[in-house]
């Protein structure tokens, strides 16, 4: 049984630009279905990475974020746009 995903709650994301970006790939990720290793694997990247990331607990290279968001069909920038 694949895991449940759950929608991320605004008040979780840090006010950095780390948490922004953690908050808006779990978001996409929420919107598109799909679980970490799916888009871990989309992107050849480990599943650990995506969720360290999701956790704000690694930084992210301009490269990465261009993986992840093609991944997730959104533009890079759109991963870096402060929730409303």
């Amino acid at each position: 049984m694949p895991k449940r995903i759950s929608r991320p709650k605004q008040e979780q994301f840090e006010k950095s630009l780390r948490g922004i970006l953690a908050y808006n790939i779990r978001f996409f990720r929420f919107e598109n279905g799909i679980s970490q290793e799916e888009l871990a694997f989309r992107c050849e990247l480990d599943r650990t990475y995506i969720s360290a990331v999701e956790r704000c607990i690694w930084n992210v290279s301009l490269g990465n974020i261009e993986k992840i968001a093609g991944a997730l069909t959104v533009e890079p920038w759109q991963l870096l746009v402060p929730p409303q």
